[in-house]
């Protein structure tokens, strides 16, 4: 498979099978993406894999925090919502999913299950966190780092 092939034939899944993914996969695809390049070659990134009951039980606690109204606990920025074309195009794009999946505007029930399957990793039988040391909270380089692994993380897994 070529590069181009990779990049192109990407797209988002929002569904994934059960099936259990081979540990010696994830431990291929997780060396694969630790190429990606970082600032001075400082490789700042850790993983986590999460599987099975764990994995469930954080599904659980995700959808039961969410039905709560209990507020999410991020440790990056999240920024201020979007505004011109950015949200315009993130509400044409949102309507063009929503259409597709047969969920109407007003079906809230269903808008907030796909919400929800979003807090469930999309059932994916396989998470990997990606984080960084504490000390180096504050770096404008480690978040880019970061993201950089988690590209090349995803490719990976698509190549495979």
């Amino acid at each position: 498979m070529q590069f181009d092939d990779v990049i192109l034939g990407r797209r988002s899944i929002r569904g994934y099978k059960p099936d259990p993914v081979p540990r010696a996969l994830i431990e291929e695809i997780i060396g694969l993406a630790m190429r990606a390049p970082s600032s001075m070659n400082t490789q700042p990134w850790n993983f986590y894999v999460i599987t099975g009951e764990p994995l469930n039980r954080i599904r659980a606690g995700n959808t039961e925090r969410n039905l709560a109204g209990v507020p999410h606990s991020r440790e990056f920025r999240i920024g201020q919502p979007f505004a011109g074309r950015h949200r315009e195009r993130q509400i044409g794009v949102a309507k063009q999913l929503f259409s597709a999946m047969g969920i109407a505007r007003e079906d809230k029930d269903g808008r907030q299950d796909w919400v929800l399957r979003g807090f469930r990793q999309f059932d994916a039988p396989v998470c990997v966190i990606v984080t960084y040391d504490r000390d180096l909270h504050g770096s404008d380089d480690t978040p880019f780092d970061c993201g950089a692994v988690a590209t090349a993380l995803v490719n990976a897994a698509w190549s495979r």
